[in-house]
């Protein structure tokens, strides 16, 4: 079988965009009309593949080619985003640190650091519930044994 010539990479461009419900509008026009492609077949992309993943913030790298085509990686939601849905509260702590506005479990924690491995510097699973509970601190969110 033949070898498919490689693309020629135009761009890589890296957006947060609410799962399932992209539009044309700020902050995905602004950013991806320069490169040249077809925004409305972005949005459909985007939202077909993210359909399943309503009110999470999906971080989303575009590879842009030259010939104006694109690829679609997608990351797991931020940390940050899935504690506060763990929680079950819309917004972090203004002061953290000083103020406690939810708590979670700690095997909440850890089910989190698995969804989030592939996309954490670490192969360890510890380390990595030790970076989650970290993000929770952060906003002011207190962990809890359970």
């Amino acid at each position: 079988m033949a070898k498919k010539p490689k693309k020629e990479v135009l761009a890589k461009v890296k957006l947060q965009l609410p799962g399932g419900q992209a539009s044309p509008a700020p902050p995905v026009g602004p950013t991806l009309s320069p490169y040249g492609i077809n925004l409305m077949q972005f949005v459909k992309a985007f939202n077909d593949a993210t359909r399943d993943k309503m009110g999470l913030i999906i971080p989303v790298v575009i590879t842009i080619y030259k010939d104006k085509t694109f690829d679609l990686e997608f990351k797991t939601p931020p940390a940050s985003v899935l504690l506060k849905k763990a929680a079950g509260i819309d917004t972090a702590a203004h002061s953290p640190g000083k103020e406690v506005v939810a708590k979670v479990p700690r095997s909440k924690v850890i089910e989190i650091a698995k969804m989030k491995m592939k996309d954490l510097n670490t192969t360890d699973l510890e380390a990595a519930v030790r970076m989650i509970e970290g993000t929770a601190r952060s906003c002011g969110i207190e962990i809890v044994e359970g």
